[in-house]
């Protein structure tokens, strides 16, 4: 499911067609849909990666899953790097790119030692929720830095999980605060790969990072359409 946060991202952010994927796991043709896929954004939601996936183990209790998600993304996400299709993750996005790649997950933040709680306060209203919570530090010679023309930056922060290893292939973009990989890039990607903990796609055109950021998604996305006409 795509909330019409991220359909506004990328059809105004990225000026693109944004155009929903069913989650049809291994029903879904990959090679086809990479095929007529120009880029890819993998949206945040409020289910998690089964710990399955990376030898995690069993979910708390009441934890939200999405096997017919997993069974998409997990071999999806590989396959469009490779293929040089532009790839944008957001969120829980972000943390399947993650177990893509080889990676594990902490599947309660606010429980593990040296970290600091990334839940979003769920009693407040979402421009709260949503607002800025910590700083992320940029890495420098990054994707990120380069876009935001700076070494930091304020983010919201509405998640439960977090990485714990970071997958193979993969370069660390930003980190919060208390250590925590924030965002990270598919090192040596033939494309725009990458992965965002945070939520750019809130109110993105109230903030000259977003902007920025979906507009490099879009351009990236129309330099992949060129090449494949």
């Amino acid at each position: 499911m795509a909330g019409e946060k991220y359909i506004e991202a990328v059809a105004i952010g990225a000026n693109a067609l944004p155009v929903l994927v069913p989650a049809l796991g291994s029903e879904l043709d990959l090679a086809s849909l990479l095929d007529a896929c120009d880029g890819l954004l993998l949206t945040g939601s409020a289910s998690n990666v089964e710990p399955k996936h990376y030898g995690g183990l069993a979910s708390a209790p009441g934890t939200l899953h999405d096997p017919n998600r997993d069974a998409t993304t997990i071999p999806l996400i590989p396959q469009a790097v490779a293929a040089g299709v532009p790839v944008l993750a957001i969120c829980r996005g972000f943390q399947e790119m993650n177990v893509a790649y080889g990676g594990t997950l902490i599947q309660r933040l606010h429980e593990a030692e040296g970290y600091d709680d990334h839940r979003e306060d769920e009693s407040t209203p979402l421009e709260v929720q949503y607002g800025p919570a910590h700083e992320v530090l940029l890495e420098p010679g990054g994707a990120l830095r380069e876009i935001a023309g700076r070494d930091g930056l304020q983010v919201n922060s509405l998640h439960w999980q977090g990485v714990e290893t970071l997958g193979r292939d993969l370069a660390v973009e930003a980190r919060a605060p208390d250590g925590l990989v924030e965002a990270f890039r598919v090192a040596n990607a033939p494309s725009f790969a990458l992965g965002l903990q945070w939520h750019p796609e809130w109110q993105f055109e109230r903030n000259p990072f977003s902007r920025a950021l979906f507009a490099a998604f879009g351009e990236a996305s129309r330099r992949r359409a060129a090449r494949s006409r």
